[in-house]
């Protein structure tokens, strides 16, 4: 059994540099609803016997440039871990201070992201239980942030990886295969 996880392709939005936290919740949501650029990105081109993507539109989107031909399944589990303002302001603040303070909030579990850190494991072991039991050679079309907690799950229960990164560029894969003997 072997998988392949890929980032979605780049997508077509311009973030403000400064916001206020209204203004950042804002372009989060936005972000989610831009168009991705169509550029031609390379993964294995092998015979998948299932192809994943998420519900957001980018990640459907890659994988109708990258399989044009093929039938999508679409799964909330492998979903963006979605990201918000960690404070209200109407300081103009920089990206990366929302960035950072918003995914430390999602490390802590904090109640002001929508989704912590443990409910994203969460997320992650049900989506990589769903492809053991699938048993077959699948493509997976997600997202970034969420790609690390993705693959530390599928680590966990014997599969070994090629192409890991500390930041996942778009359109870069990982490969993933399961070394441990599956029982049903």
């Amino acid at each position: 059994m072997s998988v392949v996880i890929i980032r979605h392709a780049e997508v077509d939005f311009c973030w403000s540099r400064r916001c206020t936290s209204e203004m950042f919740d804002s372009e989060c949501g936005k972000y989610d609803f831009s168009p991705i650029r169509n550029v031609t990105y390379s993964v294995p081109q092998t015979a998948y016997q299932k192809i994943y993507v998420s519900e957001l539109s980018r990640s459907k989107d890659t994988a109708k440039i990258l399989f044009p031909d093929e039938e999508f399944f679409e799964s909330c589990l492998i979903n963006e871990v979605p990201l918000k303002s960690s404070f209200d302001t109407k300081m103009n603040m920089p990206l990366w201070f929302w960035n950072l303070t918003g995914r430390l909030q999602w490390f802590i579990n904090c109640k002001r992201q929508a989704e912590g850190r443990r409910q994203t494991r969460d997320r992650a072991k049900e989506f990589v239980e769903l492809i053991r039991n699938d048993d077959m050679d699948v493509a997976v079309v997600t997202h970034g942030f969420y790609m690390h907690t993705l693959l530390q799950e599928m680590k966990k229960v014997g599969f070994r990886m090629r192409g890991s990164s500390v930041k996942f560029k778009n359109g870069e894969y990982v490969t993933a295969k399961l070394i441990k003997p599956f029982v049903k």
